[in-house]
């Protein structure tokens, strides 16, 4: 069998992309050494355990190295692309019946943390689950919109598994190596994952304790062999940015939570411990608005636009992170995204455009047609999640929103109860992150965008566009691909569908002596398997 991506013709778009990477680390010849235990920070304490039923790098980042995938992005190359998937519980893979069938073969004496042998019946539980076709229901789903064009899985004795198509959908393989598709067990349930994770990965579960800590030992019945070489890792929660921070300078902490370091506080950190390492990169996580379009007022397509409208992007980028950020549209930026729009066709997409004055002129003349005004201004709650990267940019929010006579009043809810809240759509209006798990348009329109998705917080729905999002999936050849990626994101912002404000830049930091590490700068919930990262002390 042969691998099979995308062809010569994606490998040659990547390979002619002009790709500003970060600096890493020092190259180190060293012999990678085993022992000891990774301290990692965490941001705040996620809902659970269960990467499949969360969306948010609070449960990747410290659960990633509990699994693996059938394939996996390499994590040692910056820039997530069909050229970086590798092997993982597959050793090999290939397309067949006009890229309609997608088959892997197995890797053969692999144990389940349990003890228990893997094989391909549970890469059908798996994903049996994900598109909802099982007995076993996760509470949570969503990434269910990411298999809709798989009809079926089916196993071909121990070691070979088919996904079955119901057209071409190249990036099927992307969206497989992503650090949302991990393989769970056939006989551990759902609500067992939440609380008690079990792998094949390099690290086993230890403990979970709300507000308190996550730790991982090491699995020393790992597949692959001399690896993991660390000894475990151990993320102690920390809401508090400043307090986190400090911590690390003094040395209670070996690496910061991943991106997580804003542009101020990476002056801190280097003005007080020079040595340390970090690195500035786009997290692949925009800023946005959202609208419940089924709650008066706000069903008013007008009112929206004006909203939107009222956006002064610039000054977000300019007080959030010092003019360290991106305008885009619903992809991330080039030259780190690989789907994003031109800057020149992005600012003539109406409020994109550098003439603030009047985009807010005309949007309070559009609120006083609705009957808005000095004198009669629209109360609302803006929700936002209870962490400082959601409530920051709230907080200007609303400070915007005031100038076209909507008053906003800071609703913080807690991270646990978040995409549940936004998911039943119980918000009238919302400041939301959302993250590109993969820099492909598949997973960008069909989670956020599509009808009925799970992760369409807002409930838009246009039917013509969504012929548009199957057109440019099965399309194979990446130059005819782009136009159509960018005639939908360009729709998408003019529908005022989920207006993004901006694309973040943020830091990763962690002291010399932790070798292995890369950060991604196209994805931030792709790179936490950990099983190469060691402690040279």
């Amino acid at each position: 069998m042969r691998r099979a991506f995308m062809g010569l013709t994606m490998a040659a778009l990547f390979s002619a992309m002009s790709l500003a990477q970060p600096s890493a680390a020092e190259p180190n010849s060293d012999q990678p050494k085993h022992g000891g235990v990774l301290r990692i920070y965490h941001r705040d304490s996620p809902a659970s355990a269960s990467i499949l039923e969360e969306a948010t790098v609070s449960t990747n980042a410290p659960f990633m190295g509990v699994f693996n995938n059938l394939v996996l992005f390499d994590q040692h190359v910056a820039q997530n692309s069909f050229d970086s998937i590798r092997p993982e519980l597959a050793t090999e893979w290939a397309w067949s019946d006009g890229q309609t069938k997608l088959t892997f073969k197995l890797r053969s004496g692999v144990k389940w943390h349990d003890g228990k042998p893997f094989s391909a019946k549970d890469v059908k539980c798996t994903f049996d689950m994900l598109m909802d076709r099982s007995s076993q229901k996760l509470r949570k789903n969503p990434r269910q919109s990411w298999y809709a064009n798989v009809k079926d899985v089916t196993v071909n004795g121990e070691n070979e598994v088919s996904f079955q198509l119901g057209r071409p959908q190249p990036s099927l393989i992307a969206l497989l190596a992503s650090g949302y598709a991990p393989i769970y067990p056939c006989h551990v349930s759902p609500r067992d994952m939440r609380t008690h994770p079990i792998g094949t990965g390099p690290f086993k579960f230890v403990e979970f304790k709300q507000n308190e800590s996550i730790k991982l030992t090491r699995n020393t019945d790992y597949w692959r062999k001399d690896r993991p070489y660390l000894d475990g890792i151990e993320f102690t929660i920390i809401p508090n940015r400043s307090t986190a921070i400090l911590a690390f300078i003094a040395g209670k902490f070996d690496m910061t939570f991943p991106t997580e370091v804003t542009i101020p506080l990476l002056k801190d950190v280097k003005a007080q411990d020079p040595k340390a390492i970090c690195v500035v990169a786009p997290t692949n996580v925009n800023t946005n608005l959202i609208v419940n379009r089924d709650s008066p007022p706000f069903d008013n397509a007008e009112l929206r636009h004006a909203m939107a409208l009222a956006l002064d992007r610039k000054a977000f980028i300019d007080i959030l992170a010092e003019g360290q950020g991106d305008m885009g549209g619903a992809l991330l930026p080039p030259p780190e995204g690989i789907w994003g729009m031109p800057t020149g066709m992005l600012r003539t997409i109406p409020g994109y455009g550098p003439d603030i004055k009047k985009n807010r002129d005309e949007a309070r003349a559009i609120m006083q047609k609705l009957g808005y005004g000095p004198d009669k201004r629209l109360k609302i709650k803006v929700s936002t999640r209870n962490i400082a990267v959601y409530r920051d940019p709230a907080v200007i929010l609303i400070g915007q929103l005031k100038d076209i006579y909507i008053d906003g009043e800071l609703e913080p809810v807690e991270t646990s109860n978040w995409q549940a809240k936004v998911t039943r759509k119980d918000y009238t209006v919302g400041l939301n992150l959302t993250g590109n798990a993969v820099d492909d348009p598949d997973q960008t329109f069909y989670e956020n965008y599509a009808c009925g998705s799970e992760r369409n917080y807002t409930g838009y729905c246009n039917k013509e566009l969504q012929t548009l999002f199957d057109k440019q999936s099965a399309e194979t050849d990446p130059a005819k691909r782009r136009p159509l990626v960018w005639e939908i994101d360009r729709k998408l912002q003019e529908d005022v569908a989920r207006p993004i404000i901006f694309h973040a830049r943020q830091a990763t930091c962690w002291h010399r002596y932790l070798k292995g590490y890369t950060v991604m700068v196209n994805s931030i919930y792709n790179g936490y398997r950990f099983e190469d990262v060691w402690l040279d002390k």
